[in-house]
């Protein structure tokens, strides 16, 4: 009977280790110190050594709108992609970023009334993505609509967030950006 009774005791310490631990790991996520408000990082003991000097010339991809009210979750990568990077000791002048946006993604970076027109919006409710794409676009982050998307959901480049701008395609901006030593980054 003692031997059950300590198994019980092991058994239910175990999932509170193991529970605990699980809990933990939402926790180790911090917000970063140089896009503000977005983009939480863990610190990482890594293996993988980052080479000094290295430049980080990646292009990503956005296609997917954000739920209303929402920040895209993909500009929101590019914000823990700078955070990690600086916090990992990588010097702003070596990260240089670029996002491709197509699909029903473009309204995410577009002006307000945009915005609401494309969600059909009574309320005045504001581009959840706006002060996200005006932190890393003063950072230097180049962001480029699909054209073909743009006209395809009557997007025009007045109503583009500053610091947006508009390509001919998104095949042809990832074509320019692979052209100019950027990689794209797969997820």
């Amino acid at each position: 009977m003692h031997k059950i009774s300590s198994l019980k005791l092991l058994m239910v310490s175990l999932l509170l280790v193991t529970s605990s631990a699980a809990m933990a790991g939402k926790e180790a996520f911090k917000a970063g110190t140089v896009i503000k408000g977005y983009g939480e990082i863990a610190t990482i003991d890594s293996q993988l050594a980052l080479p000094k000097g290295m430049q980080f010339n990646i292009a990503f991809d956005m296609s997917k709108a954000a739920k209303v009210g929402e920040v895209n979750r993909s500009l929101n990568t590019l914000a823990r992609f700078i955070n990690m990077h600086e916090a990992a000791g990588v010097k702003s002048k070596d990260i240089n970023l670029a996002m491709v946006v197509h699909g029903s993604a473009v309204g995410d970076l577009a002006d307000d009334g945009y915005y609401r027109q494309q969600h059909r919006l009574a309320a005045p409710i504001e581009n959840a993505n706006k002060a996200l794409v005006q932190q890393l676009t003063e950072y230097g982050v180049k962001v480029y609509i699909c054209g073909q998307s743009a006209a395809y959901y009557n997007l025009s480049n007045q109503a583009l967030l500053p610091g947006v701008e508009m390509a001919l395609s998104a095949m042809t901006a990832h074509a320019i950006l692979a052209e100019q030593g950027y990689s794209l980054n797969p997820f």
